[in-house]
């Protein structure tokens, strides 16, 4: 009898499986969108957060004089950002690209009528979709800030930033992310090694050029004079927050959360991006031992961020051995890279040559160590080709804002410092303006 009855619990119960299956089909992919959605958003602010890691690495970097007015276009560029990605940015990056040089122009707006109706198809939400690529966007310009600083006029730089986050970042990453002729290339740029790191150090490059060094860091016959900066503590937790954030703006990028298999891509890369920032460090750090006989805790900074630049092309496919050694390899490239920009006399206050175009273009080179998906001839092309557009474009936004509205201030107002000649007002007022100016 039991025999019985246990035959017929398992006929019933497999006439039973196609309906439920069918039950759980909805609910299953509403699940997936939910997730995908909550990713992109959570992400995003974790990216978000990075404007913040920026604003007090810069903050540490630059002198007590400069302090405030680093703060105002840290966040002011993240605002800019924004909106320039919703009137523009969004659609030139990624509508209509289809395997050419760029987007339409027009508004962004979010349509999720069929997700609202009940099909779940498009994956997640189309808001998050554009919040957490607009994160990116600010973070691009956020490379162009630290080295351009101490010295550039404010709306000068916001007047760059408009043109940088609403037509510079879009086009050159519809290329790649877009859909692109990059794209269809075969370029790999999980994160934005070359997308996002590179073309903000190529803009910061040439603007630097274009602007000059601050008075008084190079001598008529070659010396360097170290500046340091106000505040290496606020550098460090500036690192910190850079490092956390780090993890939304590669983790994020695996682009879905609503499977297993998304959950161990995310798990993989947030492990690979973390090892190349330690790996990143300590070779800076035994470099720096071995070369200067001292560990420069600035440099140390460095190649941790180096590290986690240098990996985000490609975090998806090494071994944690290997993310690690990319990371490394940075960390020992952010090294030499600085005296060597100091020799060509481009002064960058933070270092944010090194960090982000150095070690952009070796993780994009990298890829194919590890995916054997990519192509150096292709991987080289994106970085060549990336870097010829922004540097013309940039410099030809640069050279407008110079001979119209003004991009350095006054030698008088460098001396006295941006905080007092751009914004009236100080930093640290309990200093005294007698104490500052020559810090």
């Amino acid at each position: 009898m039991k025999k019985a009855l246990s035959l017929i619990a398992v006929v019933v119960g497999l006439l039973a499986l196609p309906v439920l299956a069918l039950a759980e089909d909805a609910p299953t992919s509403e699940v997936a969108y939910v997730l995908n959605t909550f990713s992109f958003l959570v992400n995003g602010v974790l990216v978000m957060w990075m404007a913040a890691g920026f604003g007090m690495l810069e903050s540490g970097l630059v002198r007590t004089k400069n302090v405030a007015t680093i703060c105002l276009k840290n966040i002011s560029l993240f605002a800019v950002a924004g909106i320039l990605f919703y009137l523009v940015g969004y659609n030139l990056m990624y509508n209509g690209v289809d395997g050419g040089f760029m987007g339409s122009f027009g508004l962004w707006g979010p349509d999720d009528a069929a997700a609202a109706g009940g099909d779940f198809s498009g994956g997640y939400a189309a808001a998050s979709d554009w919040f957490f690529q607009m994160v990116f966007c600010g973070a691009a310009c956020s490379v162009v800030s630290g080295c351009v600083a101490e010295r550039i006029k404010l709306w000068g730089f916001l007047a760059f930033c408009v043109v940088m986050t609403g037509i510079i970042y879009p086009i050159q990453g519809s290329w790649g992310w877009g859909g692109g002729w990059l794209s269809e290339m075969g370029f790999l740029d999980f994160a934005g090694s070359t997308l996002v790191h590179s073309a903000g150090g190529w803009a910061a490059l040439t603007g630097a050029i274009i602007l000059g060094a601050r008075k008084g860091k190079y001598t008529k016959d070659g010396r360097v004079n170290p500046i340091p900066g106000s505040n290496l503590t606020l550098a460090t937790l500036g690192t910190f927050i850079l490092w956390m954030g780090w993890f939304g703006f590669n983790g994020g990028s695996v682009l879905a959360l609503g499977t297993a298999g998304d959950a161990i891509s995310m798990s993989n890369v947030m492990a690979n991006t973390n090892l190349a920032a330690c790996g990143g460090m300590i070779a800076a750090m035994i470099l720096l031992q071995i070369l200067y006989k001292k560990v420069d805790l600035t440099m140390a900074l460095n190649g941790a961020l180096a590290g986690l630049v240098a990996i985000t092309a490609g975090p998806d496919t090494p071994s944690p051995g290997a993310a690690t050694l990319i990371g490394a390899v940075g960390g020992i490239l952010v090294v030499l890279a600085v005296p060597f920009f100091d020799k060509l006399k481009i002064d960058d206050v933070v270092g944010a040559l090194s960090v982000h175009l150095v070690c952009g273009i070796w993780g994009t080179m990298a890829v194919p160590f590890t995916n054997s998906e990519a192509s150096f001839v292709t991987q080289f092309i994106g970085v060549a080709s990336i870097g010829a557009f922004v540097i013309v474009s940039s410099a030809i936004v640069w050279l407008v804002i110079k001979y119209t509205i003004g991009l350095r201030v006054s030698e008088e107002e460098e001396h006295a410092g941006c905080d007092t000649s751009e914004l009236g007002l100080e930093a640290y007022p309990e200093f005294g303006r007698g104490s500052q100016g020559l810090k």
